[in-house]
């Protein structure tokens, strides 16, 4: 999912997709060495810390081998209203025992077990499960890894068996894993290797076509194995059995509520800023901001202060509704800054959209510090920075990379400076998106609001190709402003992951009336992704098109031509610079 800001290791700022561009810092600022003018030492940048520190609530603990597949099982336990968080399979026992464990489950992971250099859970981990009796679910390779440990086979398959797999269980067996399932049902298989032996204690309870050990139970440790992947959403039944391991085995409390989180979010912030402590965080009206900013609202009132920077890039009217909607309708302490000048007069001339980027970025951060200076002269000093890190951000800074990758233990902050001195609160840091949805509409958001498509952090600049002008930005603003509309009246809207119209440097010849036009090009881009590192172009029906191309030909000045965008992510990128 990646709408963030990252300032990388180019020569220069530079803004990635991001939602709440000036407040949703996602995987942020990674340590840019030198600068493009003459490679000066950088200032050291506000830290984001990365392990989640919870230590109350009950947990099941997901160890994380390298599968593009953990953060999915993560996501299906959390749908089940039960408490999880992602390690590396190298965490110690030392990190995993302050934690209160109902199961252990081993993600799977791209390595052998037997090759040299592969991962493995240390014998600490191994000692804790024991002896805290915690339930133990190994998928694909963390099979392998409970194979590999307890004393059975595991080797190359004569082929690789990648894709759906028809699992039979094995007759008379009536494993708890499986409890409420047919005989046979379809799982989604991903393995080179395979288990040639059962290791000891364990017995076998199904199997496949091509492999005799896809599923394995040791009732007295209460261990299970499984080939497949239940996670994954190939796997029609894959969440009976994950329910069946984690609420029914492992006995875990379905207790993951949005309004409890909240609760003892507000409490937490309370005790943590004291009675008259500040906050500091800057929103675009984007999901993630709106959210952390009510949230806070309700934890310590006007003290929180937030702030939206107008960069005259912005939606059509987007400056006023969010002014409405987060500081009438939801009663944040909000202030808004008008640059749009300011960004415009700097964006003339500038076609290159690594400048462009590097231009808002810097420009905002800029305008962030004036008005944090301004609002410590009013209210006394601002200790802490509102933050919306969300746990992806978080998986990523601690998830397992590989034997030569070194674990990142922090990310940094939006760019700003550490001698702005300023502690982190980060109340989404435990959430996926859905979850802070979830949290929206327990707090009595607007349905609206909670849905919103991401917005990148540049805005319209990323959107008008070529050189940024008032007259595009208003020729934008209008095109865009009649698609989104005609998604909504079309039912399109939330089924859609993004959806936003390009301007082109590119004019066309069209026919006005009796005269011939020569306009500008603009194209439509829709797409459907559950985590926004894939996407495919969305097949939106003739008709929407139609209207959204009639009004948009015959209500915007200056555009005589819309295009679809049907490319799908990857090759093609979302935005198109």
């Amino acid at each position: 999912h990646h709408h963030f800001i990252l300032f990388s290791r180019f020569n220069a700022l530079q803004f990635i997709l991001c939602e709440d561009f000036q407040f949703h810092s996602r995987s942020i600022i990674k340590n840019i060495s030198t600068m493009a003018d003459g490679g000066a030492e950088q200032p050291e940048y506000l830290k984001q810390s990365s392990q989640l520190g919870n230590t109350n609530r009950p947990q099941v603990a997901i160890l994380d081998f390298g599968s593009q597949y953990s953060h999915i099982i993560a996501r299906r336990v959390r749908e089940m209203h039960v408490y999880c968080e992602l390690y590396s399979c190298l965490v110690t026992a030392e990190e995993l025992g302050k934690h209160d464990l109902t199961a252990v489950i081993l993600s799977g992971g791209p390595n052998s077990v037997y090759e040299e250099g592969a991962p493995h859970v240390a014998q600490g981990v191994w000692d804790l499960i024991k002896d805290r009796s915690v339930p133990v679910l190994g998928i694909c390779y963390g099979m392998q890894e409970l194979a590999h440990v307890f004393g059975g086979k595991v080797a190359p398959g004569l082929k690789r068996e990648y894709g759906k797999a028809t699992v039979s269980r094995i007759p008379g067996c009536d494993s708890p894993l499986f409890a409420g399932l047919p005989e046979e049902f379809m799982m989604w298989m991903s393995h080179g290797d395979k288990l040639h032996e059962v290791p000891k204690g364990f017995k076998r309870v199904a199997g496949t076509s091509n492999a005799d050990f896809v599923a394995i139970e040791n009732l007295e440790s209460k261990m299970w194995g499984l080939q497949f992947h239940p996670e994954v959403t190939h796997s029609p039944l894959g969440r009976n059995v994950l329910k069946n391991f984690v609420v029914e085995i492992a006995k875990a409390k379905q207790d993951w509520v949005m309004t409890d989180y909240a609760n003892e979010f507000i409490e937490e912030v309370r005790a943590k800023v004291g009675p008259t402590g500040n906050v500091i965080g800057a929103v675009s009206g984007g999901v993630d901001s709106t959210v952390a900013a009510v949230l806070m609202t309700r934890a310590i009132g006007d003290r929180f202060h937030a702030v939206l920077v107008d960069n005259g890039c912005l939606r059509k009217d987007e400056a006023t509704k969010v002014l409405k909607r987060m500081r009438d309708d939801c009663g944040v302490n909000l202030r808004c800054v008008d640059a749009k000048d300011r960004f415009l007069g700097l964006l003339k001339g500038v076609t290159d959209p690594e400048k462009k980027r590097k231009i808002i970025g810097g420009t905002f951060i800029d305008i962030f510090q004036e008005e944090a200076k301004k609002i410590e002269a009013e209210s006394g000093k601002c200790d802490y920075l509102l933050q919306g890190t969300l746990y992806p951000d978080v998986i990523e800074s601690i998830s397992y990379k590989g034997p030569s990758a070194t674990i990142k233990t922090h990310h940094n902050v939006g760019g700003l400076p550490a001698t702005m001195k300023l502690k982190l609160i980060e109340p989404l840091r435990e959430l996926f998106k859905d979850e802070v949805r979830e949290l929206g509409m327990a707090l009595g958001i607007d349905e609206a609001s909670v849905w919103r498509h991401p917005f990148p952090g540049p805005g319209l600049a990323i959107r008008i190709l070529g050189e940024v002008t008032p007259e595009r930005v208003a020729i934008l603003q209008e095109a865009d402003d009649i698609v989104i509309e005609e998604l909504y009246k079309s039912g399109h809207y939330r089924m859609i992951g993004q959806a936003f119209v390009v301007l082109l440097p590119v004019k066309s010849v069209g026919v006005m009336g009796d005269g011939r036009t020569y306009e500008n090009v603009a194209c439509v881009r829709c797409v459907e992704t559950t985590d926004y590192m894939t996407a495919d172009f969305y097949h939106l029906p003739y008709e929407v098109m139609g209207t959204m191309s009639s009004r948009v030909i015959n209500e915007v000045r200056g555009i005589n031509r819309l295009c679809y965008d049907i490319s799908s992510k990857p090759p093609a990128t979302i935005e198109w610079e």
